[in-house]
């Protein structure tokens, strides 16, 4: 990577799968080692995700992000946490009729569907997506089948999700309906997975707001990721890192590339940009 002089990093925003984890969804020693770092210097340290904060936790506790002064992005941004206190600086929820809605045109198209309320995850697949059963089991959210006739009336989604092989949900993404694009934000978090939420929200809108309040300038802010949905929060940071491994919007979209998230990308990019 080339870099030039640029204004001191006071917050880094970090993406989670494809990006802080490795292929094995751990935190390497290294990058671990290099948040440590920069953290002791007294930089902000943000994870932001397509997770519910649920499936957060396991990796704020292991990097020592469990202060008051400590925050999350979840739900690609439509939920900012504050962890120690547990208070939502930003929080847009889709209602029971979106979930209705969605869950009738993925049926239409043929692909798994599922919706995260913030506390559990319901799909109305008798024939449940290993996908589905496996982001439960990765994010440490309890999964309810749950008949679209069955569910609880009142319940706000963050996040909902069209699921399926990468081939089978690429065509039906195809041909998704004129008016879901009127009424929602979609954007892949994973070859397999298509977000659907609420159009104010997204990692970029949720970085800014955080800044914002934090008082930092965007030009202090450094933001790292790989995949579709990481593209708004790079456009926002002042120093962008596309992974290695990241999809080639992303690296079109990023103003440095560095390696992929099986070589330590993420503590490489930290030590040239943070720790040099």
């Amino acid at each position: 990577m080339d870099i030039e002089r640029r204004r001191p990093i006071e917050l880094i925003a970090i993406d989670m799968d494809g990006t802080l984890l490795s292929p094995n969804h751990t935190i390497s020693p290294r990058v671990k080692a290099a948040i440590g770092a920069a953290m002791a210097r007294g930089v902000k340290l943000v994870l932001a995700s397509g997770r519910p904060v649920a499936g957060l936790v396991p990796y704020l506790n292991e990097l020592g992000l469990h202060g008051k002064d400590d925050y999350c992005i979840a739900f690609n941004g439509a939920v900012v946490q504050n962890i120690g206190t547990g208070e939502r600086v930003v929080e847009f929820t889709l209602g029971l009729e979106d979930y209705l809605y969605c869950a009738d045109v993925a049926r239409e198209l043929g692909v798994h569907f599922q919706g995260l309320d913030g506390e559990r995850m319901y799909t109305p697949d008798r024939d449940i997506s290993v996908y589905t059963v496996s982001d439960s089991h990765l994010t440490h959210t309890p999964l309810s089948y749950r008949p679209v006739t069955d569910m609880p009336a009142g319940l706000r989604f963050p996040k909902l999700m069209m699921i399926d092989q990468a081939d089978v949900l690429d065509a039906a993404i195809a041909r998704l309906p004129v008016e879901m694009s009127a009424r929602f934000a979609t954007l892949k978090s994973s070859a397999t997975f298509l977000d659907i939420f609420d159009k104010r929200a997204g990692k970029g809108p949720s970085l800014k707001t955080l800044a914002d309040q934090l008082g930092i300038h965007r030009d202090a802010v450094m933001a790292l990721g790989d995949h579709e949905n990481d593209i708004a929060m790079l456009e926002f940071a002042g120093t962008s890192v596309a992974m290695g491994n990241a999809i080639p919007a992303v690296k079109q979209a990023a103003r440095y590339e560095t390696a992929t998230n099986a070589e330590d990308g993420v503590a490489k990019a930290i030590e040239m940009f943070v720790l040099a």
